[in-house]
Order: C-alpha cells, then structure tokens, then sequence
C-alpha cells in the first residue's frame, strides 16, 4: 500500500467516524441557525398567543384601580397568581405584567383587553441558546467541536484523487465555497 492510498484511507476513517460523532450537533447548528436568520419570521424562543376579552370592572378612575381589582379582571384568564405589576403607560391604557414574560393590555375607557401569553418553545429554544455560549463549559466543547469541523473539512478535501478530487472537480467546488462568503463580505 503506497502512502498515498494509507493517508487517504485513514482520511477516510478519520472523517466517518468524527461525522458520525459530531453529525448531531451539526444538525442541531444548522437547524438553530436557520431559526435565528429567520427571527423576524418567528421566534425561537417563545410562540405568542393573544386572546381578546372584556373587562367588567370599572377601570376609568386609576386612583381606584389596585393589585386587588387587577387579580379579579386576571381571574377568567386563570392568570391571577402570576401577577407581578401593572402601570399605566398612558390615559385610557393599562397593562398588567405576568410571571413568564405574558401581559394584558387593556382599555380602561371601553374595557376591551388583549391577553397576550407566552409560552417558551420546547427544544427550539433551548438549540437557539447554544449560539449565545451559555457558558464556560461549552465554550470548550465549541472549541474542540469547530477543531473537529475543521478536521472533517481536511479529510474530506483529500479523501478522493484524480479528475474528481481535489485537483480536479472537488477543487473548483472548493474554490467557489471560499468565493462566495467572500463576495458577501465584499458586497
């Protein structure tokens, strides 16, 4: 065996098994990544869901309006024991804060009210947040994950030879994957 064929077999070894063990956390990347580049579209990390209601209590005076009034108009939500504050930003609207980040919004003129509850994405957002570096821990598994990409990347350049390898068709793909962020970058 010359040494180019046992180089290109262990490259060969090399790249399968150091997919395989790291096949998932790529997917994991890719799948995040596209949620993130699509954060205008949806949120990854909560869905909102709004439900419009009336309120009965008289609202109009806020000197009358406390915690007490705010837990009773909470009740046919359910939401009365995740009450945190309310305010009004302005005459005519009063908004309420939940525990978990859901809010009421209301119109203490005409009672119309807007819940607005937010319930986090299960998984989704947990794969979103790898992107952020939750911590010191996965700064090193990133580190030893991007070694590991970059190893896959090498030898997967040289596993093949001849016309479609690296000298020849693999090389100009190669060429045009370098290119192209470029472009980006210059544009």
């Amino acid at each position: 065996m010359s040494k180019g064929s046992t180089f290109r077999k262990w490259s060969r070894i090399i790249h399968r098994d150091v997919s395989y063990l790291f096949a998932g956390m790529i997917l994991i990347y890719a799948l995040s990544g596209i949620l993130m580049n699509h954060r205008g579209d949806l949120n990854p990390h909560y869905s909102v869901q709004q439900q419009e209601f009336k309120v009965t209590q008289d609202l109009t005076d806020k000197t009358k309006v406390d915690k007490a009034l705010v837990l009773e108009l909470l009740k046919p939500l359910g939401e009365e024991g995740n009450y945190t504050k309310h305010y009004f930003p302005k005459d005519g609207q009063m908004k309420v804060f939940l525990k978990g980040g859901s809010n009421v919004f209301v119109n203490t003129q005409n009672g119309e009210a807007v819940y607005e509850k937010l319930e986090r994405r299960f998984l989704l957002s947990d794969m979103v947040r790898l992107h952020y570096n939750p911590g010191r821990w996965w700064t090193t598994f990133s580190d030893v994950f991007a070694v590991c990409l970059i190893l896959i990347t090498l030898t997967g350049l040289v596993m093949v030879k001849g016309k479609k390898g690296l000298i020849g068709r693999g090389g100009i793909l190669f060429i045009i994957g370098i290119v192209i962020p470029v472009l980006f970058l210059m544009l």
